[in-house]
Formats: C-alpha cells, sequence, structure tokens
C-alpha cells in the first residue's frame, strides 16, 4: 500500500473517530442481530453484470449533496425524488454517500432512498473497520465500496469477508496500476478504476483506459468519477468499461429522468 494522499487521510483519520463513536454507541452484536432481520440484499453485482454482458451500460447513479471537489451540488433537492428518477431512467443501481462531513450524507439518506426504489443499493463511504459493513448491511445496504488506497491488504480481505458473509456485493475501487493490481486478488467482480486524482482532485478519462488492458475477463469494468456526457460514455465503451458511476451531472440535471436515459442508450 502506497501513501496515502494527504486529502484521503484527513477523511480516514476522521472516520476512526465516527467508528469508536459507534463502537460507543452500538454493539457488533446488536448491529449483526439488526443484519440479520434487515431485508434481504438485493443483487447489486447481478444486477451490473446482466446489463454488460448484453452489452449495455450498468449505470450506477449517485445521490449526493456536496463533494470536496465540487463543493455544494444541489442545495435543497430532494435526494428520494432523485433516486426515484434514477430509477425510472434506467439506472442498474444507486450510490448514496453516507460520509457527512466531506460529502453531506448520512446513513439515514441511504435508508431513505433504499425505501424508495426497488433496485440495488450501494452505501459509499470510506469503509475502515468490519463494523461498518455490518452497520451498512443493518441499514438495508446491498453492496459496500472498498477504497484500495485507503486500505492495506489485510483490512481489504477483512471488509470483503464481512460483505460476502452478510450476502453484500463489494465494489473495489482503484485509481493506479498497483491499486488495481491489489484489488485483482480480491473475490469481487466489479472493479471499479476512480478517473479522479486524490492529490490534486482533478479528473482524467484516460486512467480508466489506461487500466483497461490489466482487467482480466470475468472483472467488470466500471469507470468512476468525471463521466458525465454520452460522449464519455461512448469514449469509455471503446476501452471495454461497461460499467459507469455517475453523480455529479446527474445531480445538476434538469430532468434527471431523460439524463439517465440517455447515457443508458449509448452504443
Amino acid at each position: 500500500m502506497a501513501s496515502v494522499p494527504d486529502k484521503l487521510k484527513a477523511i480516514i483519520d476522521y472516520k476512526h473517530g465516527e467508528v469508536a463513536k459507534l463502537k460507543r454507541e452500538r454493539s457488533l452484536d446488536a448491529l449483526e442481530a439488526d443484519a440479520k432481520t434487515a431485508s434481504r440484499p438485493r443483487g447489486f453485482a447481478e444486477a451490473l453484470l446482466a446489463i454488460a454482458k448484453a452489452d449495455g451500460n450498468a449505470l450506477i447513479c449517485e445521490v449526493k449533496r456536496k463533494s470536496p471537489s465540487a463543493g455544494n451540488i444541489s442545495p435543497g433537492r430532494d435526494q428520494v425524488a432523485v433516486a426515484r428518477d434514477y430509477e425510472a431512467g434506467g439506472a442498474a443501481c444507486i450510490s448514496v454517500l453516507t460520509d457527512g462531513p466531506s460529502f453531506g450524507g448520512s446513513i439515514e439518506d441511504m435508508i431513505s432512498v433504499r425505501g424508495a426504489v426497488s433496485i440495488p443499493v450501494l452505501r459509499k463511504d470510506f469503509m475502515i473497520d468490519p463494523i461498518q459493513v455490518v452497520e451498512a448491511r443493518a441499514a438495508g445496504a446491498d453492496a459496500i465500496l472498498i477504497i484500495m488506497a485507503a486500505v492495506d491488504d489485510g483490512l481489504a480481505n477483512e471488509l470483503h469477508a464481512t460483505a460476502d458473509r452478510l450476502g453484500m456485493s463489494v465494489l473495489l475501487e482503484a485509481h493506479d496500476e498497483a491499486e488495481l493490481v491489489r484489488a485483482l486478488g480480491l473475490p469481487s467482480p466489479l472493479m471499479g478504476v476512480n478517473n479522479r486524482d486524490l492529490r490534486t482532485f482533478t479528473t482524467d478519462l484516460g486512467v480508466t483506459e489506461r487500466l483497461a488492458d490489466m482487467t482480466p475477463p470475468g472483472k467488470l469494468l466500471i469507470s468512476e468519477s468525471g463521466v458525465r456526457t454520452a460522449s464519455d460514455i461512448a469514449r469509455l465503451r471503446l476501452c471495454g468499461a461497461r460499467g459507469f458511476l455517475v453523480g455529479e451531472s446527474l445531480m445538476r440535471a434538469e430532468n434527471a429522468v431523460e439524463s439517465v436515459r440517455s447515457l443508458a442508450q449509448v452504443r
């Protein structure tokens, strides 16, 4: 595991505080009990893989209020209504930011969104402890994100194993060749490539293009960050991507249903 960029390190630092607070307030046994009685996981990986197998665009459409790079994205917008629009437009799955300090989200946001749609929902957060995975399942999440830049291999395996045990899918995320090699050692078929440089927060679709050849058959290449237009989708399809995580542009769209539909239809 390489050195952690300063911006990511700052987030991980306060995540340790959040995890400590969670452990003081809720026992792992109590969360495990809630996870057992939560509604059954919807097939997040299965939904994406089915669309990709048919050569379609497997869209993970994201709900978020703000980000460190963009600031406030869509103040006051009803996230549940946005999620319903995503589903109506043809999204395969929905991603909900649950980080508060940097993204303005919460676990309650994810609970509300999942209760309003019928497609699978990803809890998108910075996972640094298995208790967060159990908390996610107890709240109804169908999948979690593992950011390879934020964890060492031992922790990545522990997070993945916890998700597997709870019947959840795992979206892996790499930013460069070294992280991708590490991610390929994990079982999940969902290989996310984040086009954002965590040191500068700039995006470059060339990152997905560069790492595409390293992604073997049997893994779904999912391009994340900086994917905004039909032209972006068309460009990324040329290198083999069939999964796309799209957030900021859709949150700003006047008609999210049509925006999602237009991205889904690109060939």
